[in-house]
């Protein structure tokens, strides 16, 4: 079996896929634009695994005439079209459960790191360690206990950053429209069925739901204005969800208190972008204000080695033994066309 990896991100060669699947002949390519593989490759493959810099889209669909899978090297899926997968037979799964624990370690790093003001004090103490032994100018800190930590999209993630938010004394809300009320994995917290009223209550506003149509710019100009003033926001799920101008000016405005963003609209950034250009040599107004890291919400050498092997697994499992597992495009098939969807 033939298995393409279009925009591989490791350095050296598929050793960790290999181990999962040895029987396989891996093609591995480094590529952002379908076009730089030849259509010959694509059509050799019998299942695909991709990262996030390839689209898999209509036409890339088109080209794989022997795969019967795809699938996403993380939990994400957007770059991925379901529908014209399922119309070639192909199935779509994800790897949903390889960075649970850093994901929503990071977002509670990010906003204690607020809270705490440690990006205050670490640029201060680097320019002058004697003038700038100073503990009263970040301009973020609170105690955390009694504050409300308000987390958008309950599932796997949202789940742990809860569990983690309620250990440090926050009170835990959370808004998502898809979760029974009745849920036992969320009647510990407390549910807001508007967006906008949990926003109003917030003073950390956390991010864990998937990129669709219905949360593309969920956090744009009008959901920022309801944030309560001074009120944090954390991203750690997808970058097109904020729109990063409007929040800058929210931020420039005193309104929103400062932000921390894993995931930006395109990554890498433009340099000149409004919001980068702004971290980089930040006005006395963004200062301690905003924490930016490259995607890395998800790494640990840990969780690195869980995605590749569970991808390729998930892949091996389907092709030789026909289980299918994590299938996020399950629903747009004919009933019996696929197996019964197994979720581990």
């Amino acid at each position: 079996m033939r298995v393409l990896i279009p925009d591989a991100q490791f350095p050296s060669g598929p050793d960790i896929e290999l181990a999962a699947l040895p029987e396989a002949e891996f093609m591995i390519h480094r590529a952002k634009d379908p076009l730089q593989i030849p259509d010959g490759v694509w059509a050799k493959a019998d299942a695909v695994l991709v990262n996030h810099e390839m689209t898999i889209d209509r036409a890339v669909a088109a080209k794989l005439v022997r795969a019967r899978m795809v699938v996403r090297f993380g939990a994400g899926f957007d770059n991925i079209d379901l529908a014209a997968c399922a119309e070639r037979g192909i199935a779509v799964s994800n790897v949903p459960d390889y960075g649970t624990e850093e994901v929503a370690n990071h977002a509670i790093a990010c906003t204690l790191a607020l809270r705490r003001g440690l990006p205050t004090y670490t640029e201060m103490l680097a320019l002058d360690p004697v003038g700038g032994w100073r503990w009263e100018v970040a301009p973020l800190v609170k105690r955390l206990t009694g504050q409300t930590f308000a987390i958008v999209g309950l599932g796997r993630i949202g789940r742990a950053a809860a569990a983690r938010a309620r250990a440090f004394g926050f009170n835990v809300a959370y808004y998502d429209p898809y979760l029974r009320a009745d849920d036992p994995r969320a009647v510990a917290y407390l549910r807001f069925e508007d967006l906008y009223a949990m926003l109003g209550e917030a003073d950390i506003v956390s991010l864990h739901c998937p990129l669709t149509r219905e949360t593309h710019g969920l956090m744009g100009e009008g959901a920022l204005a309801r944030m309560k003033k001074g009120a944090i926001l954390v991203n750690t799920a997808r970058g097109p969800i904020v729109d990063t101008g409007a929040l800058l000016k929210s931020i420039e405005q005193g309104h929103v208190g400062g932000a921390a963003l894993d995931v930006l609209p395109k990554e890498p950034p433009d340099p000149d972008d409004p919001l980068v250009a702004a971290y980089r040599v930040p006005p006395s107004w963004l200062a301690g204000r905003l924490i930016l890291s490259p995607h890395a919400a998800f790494y640990s050498p840990e969780s690195w080695y869980d995605l590749r092997f569970k991808a390729a697994e998930t892949a091996g499992l389907f092709l030789k033994e026909n289980r299918l597992r994590n299938c996020v495009n399950y629903h747009l098939f004919q009933a019996g066309a696929l197996p019964d969807n197994e979720i581990t």
